[in-house]
């Protein structure tokens, strides 16, 4: 079957020559006639089989010419993205017509759009917010409405949007078309809509929730830990040009782009807390192979149209197996192939297992090769987005900080006392190693619905930014008896012993001069010059800060591994 066969007319089959499609996909033989001959409608299929070609077409069809200044049809769709892009398809599909298609969506300044209002149209894509919004300042008009488009009301409802769909409802005329359209169906989207479409045509051309057939699935047991380094191998060593990584949370997408920065591959972030302007620069980068990795949240799992795109990574698996269906279907589009890879660490089992239960089908693990866990030197590139950091003050950084331990009983410490523990070294990572740890917590592995597990540890060990490990603090004891810190809570590591001059270090802190301290730790010396005594330890709480000692030459100091400070003395 052609194009032709479905009753579009010739501007309209020109259009889609210009695109180079020459046979109408599954979902399109059934959804154009149906929607051309007036009829509400059900629609499903996997993603990338051209569900927005499906509605496009016929909508532009019935429109015919431009009229008036208020919108005839309106798109609601539930990401500024898949917003962005209907609207594209919109001007593609009708260059050879006169329709006006303008386009709405938040994180950037709404006065262009209702400019672009004021001069009519006829085809309003549109995010549900920017709506609302537009709607309230009586910029916009729904009266005349009559085709309304819900596009992947599944996300519309992940997104916590159904209040905003049944207000703009009630906007809406009540003679029209609705369509709905969708990747994957939920008994909630089917409630959803029995509400508001009437007698609709049911289009399932594939089974719900299913995966397109051409996306080889694979992925790889790796320790949480070592994903970045596993990563970063895949893409030089498979000379993937081209990347979509997939992670759970936004600021785990700039650490994760920060780290593939200092591998020396060009990545970069694009989720929610970025402006309208940097997701469209590295979503046309992407496209433009100006970068390999584009890290992402699921803000772009939906209505992301990469050609060709090869390859697809979870870099942590989604909490929601629906999610899963969405991030691979940005490749394999359209007909092409494409490859998506997991990487799987032993608490990410369970989700793996409620994925496979989604899709009916087993993903098979492959045994992950040789890589070399290392730091990258190179630089990040200037704007990349890296990880947070918590003082920014030029004050607080480590050069500004005076030398000297926070340790026990005499003295003063500085901010930047020694560091419990070593650097890890670079080597390779122990593959024969992940065997048991993954047999054991597969076994151990939450199902659905069950609590997360809380670690314990009585002296916790923390890795600071550069690899080192920092020793966790004991309790520490002030003159008043109460517990120091910003929290309330000091956790320097020992009490302090406190004489007359003489350093000391760990056991009660001893007021009375007469009594002899106990030894202390190294030495710290004063912006005066002056030997003190050091406080306790500084842990991740904060460090303590003694009294200054009255002997030249002593004092003692501790070590350092945390944030703030609460004075002792």
């Amino acid at each position: 079957m052609s194009f032709d066969s479905l009753g579009l007319k010739p501007e309209l089959l020109r259009a889609v020559a210009d695109k180079g499609y020459t046979e109408p996909t599954p979902i399109q033989r059934e959804a154009i006639p149906a929607v051309l001959a007036g009829r509400d409608v059900l629609a499903g299929a996997q993603t990338g089989t051209g569900k927005t070609a499906g509605f496009t077409l016929p909508l532009l069809q019935k429109l015919g010419a431009r009229s008036g200044r208020n919108p005839r049809a309106l798109v609601l769709t539930p990401t500024r993205e898949l917003a962005a892009q209907v609207a594209q398809s919109m001007v593609d599909y009708g260059k050879y017509g006169d329709l006006r298609t303008q386009v709405v969506f938040g994180g950037v300044s709404e006065r262009p759009q209702i400019s672009n209002l004021r001069n009519g149209c006829d085809i309003l894509v549109a995010t549900p917010g920017r709506l609302l919004d537009l709607c309230e300042q009586r910029a916009v008009s729904l009266g005349e409405v009559q085709t309304f488009i819900l596009d992947e009301a599944d996300r519309m409802l992940d997104m916590g949007f159904i209040r905003d769909i049944k207000r703009v409802l009630k906007m809406l005329p009540a003679s029209r078309q609705n369509l709905m359209f969708s990747a994957t169906y939920s008994d909630d989207i089917r409630e959803l809509a029995n509400n508001f479409l009437r007698n609709p045509v049911g289009v399932q051309v594939t089974p719900r929730n299913a995966t397109a057939d051409k996306v080889e699935q694979s992925a790889y047991r790796v320790p949480k830990e070592h994903k970045r380094h596993l990563l970063a191998h895949l893409i030089k060593e498979g000379d993937w040009h081209q990347v979509l990584v997939f992670t759970r949370t936004k600021h785990g997408a700039n650490r994760l782009t920060q780290q593939l920065e200092r591998a020396g591959i060009n990545a970069m972030a694009i989720h929610g807390n970025k402006s309208q302007n940097a997701r469209v620069k590295a979503l046309q980068d992407f496209k433009e192979n100006r970068i390999t990795a584009l890290v992402a949240t699921e803000v772009a799992a939906r209505g992301l149209d990469i050609k060709e795109l090869p390859h697809v990574v979870n870099y942590e698996l989604p909490n929601v197996p629906e999610d899963y269906v969405h991030r691979i279907g940005r490749t394999a589009r359209a007909g092409s192939t494409g490859a998506a890879v997991s990487l799987v660490s032993p608490d990410e089992l369970s989700y793996l297992r409620d994925i496979e239960k989604l899709l009916k089908r087993k993903i098979d693990f492959v045994e992950a090769p040789k890589f070399e866990i290392k730091e990258g030197t190179a630089e990040p590139r200037n704007g990349t987005a890296g990880e947070y950091q918590p003082h920014q003050d030029p004050r607080r950084r480590p050069e500004h900080r005076r030398s000297g331990g926070g340790g026990g009983g005499g003295g003063r410490g500085g901010r930047s006392g020694g560091r419990g523990g070593a650097a890890g070294g670079a080597g390779r990572a122990s593959h024969d190693a992940y065997g048991s740890d993954f047999a054991a917590a597969d076994s151990l592995a939450p199902r659905s619905g069950d609590a997360p597990s809380q670690n314990s540890g009585d002296e916790p060990h923390h890795r600071g930014p550069q690899g080192q490990q920092r020793g966790g603090g004991g309790g520490g004891r002030r003159r008043s008896g109460g517990q120091g810190g910003r929290s309330g809570a000091h956790r320097g590591g020992g009490n302090r012993a406190q004489g007359s001059g003489q350093p000391g270090q760990g056991g009660q802190r001893d007021e009375r001069r007469d009594q002899a301290p106990r030894q202390g730790g190294g030495q710290g010396r004063g912006r005066d010059g002056q030997s003190r005594g050091g406080g306790g330890q500084r842990s991740r709480a904060g460090f303590a800060r003694g009294a200054r000692s009255s002997k030249p030459g002593q004092g003692s100091g501790g070590s350092s591994s945390g944030g703030g400070f609460t004075r002792l003395n």
